[in-house]
Formats: C-alpha cells, structure tokens, sequence
C-alpha cells in the first residue's frame, strides 16, 4: 500500500517528500522531483546516518551510467529536451512549408487532385509545428501550487490537435477525389506533377526521420506521431506519381483513384497516432519500462519487495511513484538510505525519468498492521 509523506518543498516543486516517516507511523518516504533543492553529489549528501560514501554499486553504476544529482543539471536537461522539440519543429516547419508550396504551385497549372491531397497533408504536417511548438515552450514553466505537476500535459493535449489535423487531411483529400470522380477533368504538366510528387517524399521521409528520432530521444509520443503522419504523407506522394504514370499511360480515372488511396493511406495514419495519443492522455507506459523498474529495485541492499511501482509520462518525462518493503526493525534513518538507494538505482536504469517518489513500509510479522488506520479509506483500491 502507498503512503505519500507530506513534504517541504516550495512552489517548484510542490510535492516533495523527504520527511522522517508519516505521523501514523508509516515508514520514511524520499522523493526527488526535477528541481528540488538539495543537491547530491555521488555520495548522497543527506546527512542520514554512518554511510558518509557512495556505496560500491553505485559507484559501478556511476561508471556504466553517469548522472547529475545536482537540481539545475537536471533541469537543464529538461529544458534542453523541449529546447530541441522545439528546434525539430521549426525545421520540420520549414521544410514541409516548402516542400507544400512547390507542389501547390504544380497543383495550380496541372489540376491534379492527387497531388492537391498530398499537397493538403504536407502543409497540414506543417501546421501541427504550431501547437506542438506552444506545447514545449509550456512545458518549460515550472510547477506551480495550481499545476503542482507542471505544464508537460500540454504536449499530450496538442498530440489531440494533431490527430484532428490529420483527420481534417484526409476528408478534404476525400472530397476533392470523389469531386474529380464525378466530374472528370484533364491532368496536364505531367512531368511537373512527378517531379512534384518526388519532391514530396523525398522532403516528408527527411522530415520524418528527423521527427521521430529526436522524438524517440526526448520521449515525445506527440512529435513521434507527427514523425509517422510525415513518412506516411511521403509513401503517398510516390502514389501521386504512379497517378500520374497512369495518366500519361491513358488512364484518366488514374489522379483521382490515387487521390482516394491517399485518403486510405492517411486513416491508417489517423488510427496510429490517435492510439498512441490517446495511450499517453491514459498514463499507458510500456510494460517493459517496469520490469526494467523492478530488476532495478530488486537488486537494491535492503529491499525485501515492491509492494507497488506506478509510473506516468507527463509530456516527454516519466514519473514515477513507489512502496517498497524493508525490514521492520530498521531505523528511520537506514530505513531512508534503502529508499534513497532504491530511487538512484531508478534514476539509473530508467531513460527520461526526471522524478520519483519512494515509499518505504514495515515487513508484516510485527503485532499490529502499520496501516490499519487507512483501511477503511483503501477499502476499495486495488493493490
């Protein structure tokens, strides 16, 4: 069962947690959020009793992976993590504006619906640059007493504007096929029209690699969706191609059956990026990331179990909450190294975890149960 101590911390950092042990007599609970105030060196600074060093598993742990316990170093990795979101987008930005505006310019002397839809879904793919670009610069801000969270939700919140973008895409591309459908016209500048839509791909699939990979370096779900939207509108421009060899080849059904396969492609693109979309506005993690979680826990001196590990992206950063087991008869002060110790191993084997709060309980066997007081209030909480 989960006891969050009550904390000091100022408006940066509202829910921290770093007390002796709660009143009713739970066990001592650490936890660090990005920004709080004391800094660590390697050896854990606390004050908390004889282990003045870094124990030997973690100095291995240091050399394999180092980090920063010192709060403005991890803040600025933050900050540096939505700094270059926000950098991906610009340049996404350019480069799908312009690739949108070659093609709209063929678009005006050839009239091919083919190339009018993908030329919708690259500069709509340009667009979603906008609210994904004020989502990480709100997610900058620090927390405060209202958002005691802070303002990475935004990210997720614009990932909805994106999923509506694409959705709007791909029922205009629809409409202007059936319109070509019903009322046939000639696709002229062919050659244009194929050197348009190779244009297309070739500024989509750069832009989508580009997108995804710092996407998946960040842990943004939003710029990683919009990454997969790009590849998608590149695989359809080369249909805008085969349209056009189509055309040339005498099929003038060709432009707007391809325009209506693009329409296909996209609502493939809808049903991804609204799933993964919809798995971060829901807390979904990756099962993996917690057994990674709980190997680490498990290999910590002191730990006898993991009684409960939840854990939650907020924007592109994993939080994580956790009650751990330790022996009944420890200290308060080694009861908290145990907790100290099992949130470095955290902060260690799990990438883009910028906060954590370790809870630690008394090993049952002792006379009375340290949490029957809340019983009646966890009466219907699942463990």
């Amino acid at each position: 069962m989960e006891t969050l101590n009550a904390g000091h911390g100022d408006e940066r950092e509202p829910g921290h947690g770093h007390g002796p042990g709660h009143p009713h007599g739970h066990g001592p609970g650490t936890g660090h959020g990005p920004e709080h105030g004391h800094e660590h060196g390697h050896g854990h600074g606390h004050e908390h009793g004889p282990p003045a060093g870094p124990r030997p598993r973690h100095r291995l742990a240091h050399l394999a992976r180092p980090h920063s316990h010192d709060a403005a170093a991890r803040v600025d990795r933050v900050m540096e993590s939505s700094a270059r979101g926000v950098r991906t987008l610009w340049v996404s930005l350019a480069g799908l504006g312009g690739t949108a505006a070659a093609q709209a310019a063929v678009v005006a002397v050839s009239g091919s619906v083919a190339l009018l839809g993908d030329t919708i879904h690259n500069a709509a793919d340009a667009l979603t640059a906008l609210p994904l670009g004020v989502a990480f610069l709100a997610g900058r801000r620090p927390a405060t007493r209202r958002f005691t969270y802070g303002f990475g939700r935004a990210e997720d919140i614009a990932g909805i504007f994106i999923v509506a973008l694409i959705a709007l895409s791909s029922a205009l591309a629809a409409a202007a096929a059936i319109s070509r459908l019903l009322h046939p016209a000639t696709v002229s500048h062919l050659p244009a029209v194929a050197a348009a839509a190779v244009i297309g791909f070739l500024g989509n699939e750069g832009v989508a690699r580009y997108r995804i990979r710092v996407g998946r370096e960040i842990g943004s779900a939003a710029l990683i969706a919009d990454g997969l939207h790009a590849r998608t509108d590149g695989f359809t421009s080369l249909a805008v191609l085969f349209g056009a060899a189509g055309v040339a080849l005498g099929w003038r059904q060709a432009d707007p059956v391809i325009g209506l396969v693009i329409t296909v492609a996209i609502l493939f693109v809808l049903k991804s990026a609204a799933e993964e979309v919809f798995r971060r506005l829901m807390d979904a993690v990756d099962p993996a990331l917690l057994e990674t979680a709980e190997s680490a826990l498990g290999g910590v001196d002191g730990v006898i179990e993991v009684s409960r590990l939840r854990m939650r992206w907020i924007g592109h950063h994993l939080h994580a909450e956790v009650t751990i087991v330790v022996d009944g008869e420890l200290s308060v002060r080694d009861a908290h190294h145990v907790a100290v110790d099992a949130e470095h191993a955290l902060l260690h084997a799990i990438p883009r975890l910028t906060a954590a709060l370790v809870h630690a309980d008394p090993a049952s066997g002792g006379p009375d149960d340290p949490h029957a007081l809340l019983a009646h209030h966890r009466r219907d909480e699942s463990t």
